[in-house]
Formats: C-alpha cells, sequence, structure tokens
C-alpha cells in the first residue's frame, strides 16, 4: 500500500461532485452517464492514491469494480440484501441494470487512459 496525495486529492474531488450529483440533479444525462463516467475516474483515483498499481491494472480494475456493480443491478443483489429501501444503498450501488451503462463505464477508462498518456508525455 501507499498514499499518493495527488490522486487522493482527485478522488475527494470527485467524490464531492458524485454527491453533488446525486442529491441536485435529476436529469436523463448528468446523473445517469456523465455520473458514470465519473464514477469510474473517481475509483481509479483512489485506487491509484491506495495501490502501487500501473495505469492500466488500475484502469481496468475500476472498469470491473463498475461492471461487478452493474451485474449486481441486474441480479437485484439489493433485493437479496435487504437493501432495497435504503435511499444510500440505491444511490451509491444502483438499482435498474443498464446496457447502456458500460458505455459511461468505458468512457470513464479511457478517459483516465488519455489523462495518463498525456501526463506521462509533458
Amino acid at each position: 500500500m501507499r498514499f499518493h496525495p495527488g490522486y487522493a486529492l482527485v478522488a475527494l474531488a470527485l467524490l464531492l461532485i458524485e454527491i453533488a450529483i446525486a442529491l441536485f440533479v435529476r436529469d436523463r444525462f448528468v446523473r445517469p452517464y456523465l455520473g458514470d463516467v465519473i464514477a469510474v475516474i473517481l475509483v481509479y483515483a483512489a485506487l491509484r492514491a491506495t495501490f502501487r498499481l500501473d495505469v492500466i491494472p488500475a484502469a481496468a480494475t475500476a472498469f470491473l469494480v463498475a461492471a461487478a456493480i452493474e451485474f449486481g443491478q441486474l441480479f437485484r443483489v439489493l433485493d437479496l440484501l435487504g437493501l432495497a429501501d435504503h435511499r444510500i444503498a440505491r444511490t451509491v450501488l444502483g438499482y435498474g441494470f443498464e446496457l447502456k451503462d458500460f458505455v459511461a463505464y468505458a468512457t470513464g477508462g479511457l478517459i483516465v487512459l488519455a489523462v495518463e498518456r498525456w501526463r506521462a508525455g509533458r
């Protein structure tokens, strides 16, 4: 393990943005799709802040975390755990499976790869 303050600050900023989206945005693009893009970037930044992972393994892990949560929605994991009526659980983990969400997750991963490539080339 390690602590990387730069990635930790990015993760914190993205977490605050996600919370603001969850609390104040009720639309059909920002909350469901842009929020999913940001979520993958947030998980990536949190991973890089706390673990010694290279860019591609961290980006892949962030994508897989998002995909696992999405498949959890498909199989109604919140129902199985008795958390379907808990607002925070539904907000954090989502409740409805959407194939389109995988496009948002992939977009978040591609943004991470592009930014990291740009940073490496500076």
